[in-house]
């Protein structure tokens, strides 16, 4: 059965790989599993139809059979756990992974996620200029850490997997920021995980979207 996954129909990224459908497409571009995507606007995500798959009226969103997901962890979880390819097989080295998966979510990406909105929503606050340098430093302390982990390495534990996945789109999000070019180990690593084919069909099939968007199509 090919699932479905949801995605913007106008991404606010511009079509540049952000929006969370990437982690998801990326997953089954590895395990090359074809899915369908389905493109829903802002307005139809805050729909009920849309919120009875996803309840924050976010993407994306993950259907298969009468299976409904989401949140993009879950979901890349959800397609490693049933595809080879993206867990090892190993007990240790599997748990170890998933690990990773959820330090990518819950230790580096919510202060990324902070300067975003400081970058988007903040400017015009009062405090705005002595908050942005704090942001930053709480994001170069979760760097600093990643880099000495990862080292000479060019996975986080052994050959890629899941957690790099999610650790290099959570990283992608610095891409504008100058922040990643503090750390070379860590811009080799994430340009390392664009130059996997299956990255780059994921990314060509999001920019489709937005070209096609821009293009009236």
């Amino acid at each position: 059965m090919i699932p479905t996954i949801t995605a913007f129909e106008r991404s606010p990224d511009h079509g540049q790989g952000q929006a969370r459908d990437m982690r998801v497409r990326w997953a089954l571009e590895e395990v090359g599993q074809p899915y369908d995507v389905r493109l829903v606007s802002f307005k139809e995500m805050k729909q009920p139809a849309h919120r009875a798959l996803h309840p924050f009226g976010q993407i994306p969103t993950y259907e298969e059979g009468d299976l409904a997901l989401f949140e993009s962890g879950s979901i890349v979880l959800h397609i490693a756990q049933h595809h080879a390819g993206l867990l090892p097989d190993e007990a240790n080295a599997r748990a170890r992974a998933i690990t990773w998966m959820f330090a990518a979510l819950s230790t580096v990406e919510p202060p990324i996620v902070d300067l975003g909105v400081a970058l988007l929503l903040e400017r015009d606050q009062p405090w705005y200029t002595q908050r942005l340098p704090i942001v930053k430093d709480r994001i170069r302390v979760r760097l600093g850490e990643l880099s000495d982990r990862l080292g000479e390495a060019d996975w986080l534990d052994g050959a890629f997997s899941a957690g790099d996945l999610m650790m290099v789109t959570v990283l992608r999000r610095l891409n504008t920021s100058g922040l990643l070019n503090e750390y070379p180990s860590l811009s080799a690593y994430v340009a390392r995980g664009e130059a996997r084919p299956a990255f780059r069909r994921a990314f060509d099939a999001q920019l489709a979207v937005f070209t096609g968007a821009s293009d009236g199509r």
